[in-house]
């Protein structure tokens, strides 16, 4: 692993992307779900319909199973669906490519959607647990030339920071 200015070396590491990302949000159509499955390579079954179609219309990025079974049961209290169930379909959506996971925070892991967007890190409020996304072209740019000092070609990256804004009062 390799640390990145003064944040420890847990805090920075490199994650394979086996997968193509979404294709539907490049051509700037929107995402079907039911395409998406097919496309991916698994069956529109009713779990994983909802389960995509929350990660396709929540405004919150990052979504723990925790969230996921909580969100889908305020929206349909009778679906009957398990936490083992959602906890099943985000690891087939991440080995598909649909999804990626993340640590961010107190060990807990996010999903978030594979949308293809450019590389990202993320800040996260020690106080309140708040992620923040950001893209520095400069770090990537480092972490580029850090790979090629070591003989890699940079394909992938994550990027995760922690800290808390100074108090704003003075006494």
């Amino acid at each position: 692993m390799l640390a990145i200015g003064a944040l420890p070396a847990s805090h920075a590491f490199f994650s394979p992307q086996p997968h193509a990302p979404l294709t539907s949000s490049f051509a700037g159509m929107p995402m079907e779900p039911s395409a998406d499955l097919k496309r991916s390579g698994l069956k529109p079954t009713l779990p994983r319909l909802k389960i995509l179609g929350l990660f396709l219309s929540s405004e919150q990025r990052h979504l723990a199973a925790e969230d996921v079974y909580r969100l889908l049961l305020a929206e349909q209290p009778h679906l009957g669906l398990g936490l083992a169930t959602v906890y099943r379909v985000l690891g087939q959506f991440e080995q598909a490519g649909l999804l990626k996971k993340n640590q961010l925070g107190n060990n807990k892991a996010v999903y978030e959607l594979n949308d293809g967007e450019r590389h990202h890190g993320h800040l996260i409020c020690n106080r309140t647990g708040a992620v923040h996304e950001f893209f520095d072209p400069e770090i990537e740019a480092r972490l580029r030339m850090v790979a090629s000092n070591l003989g890699y070609e940079l394909d992938n990256f994550v990027l995760t920071a922690y800290g808390g804004k100074p108090s704003m009062s003075n006494g």
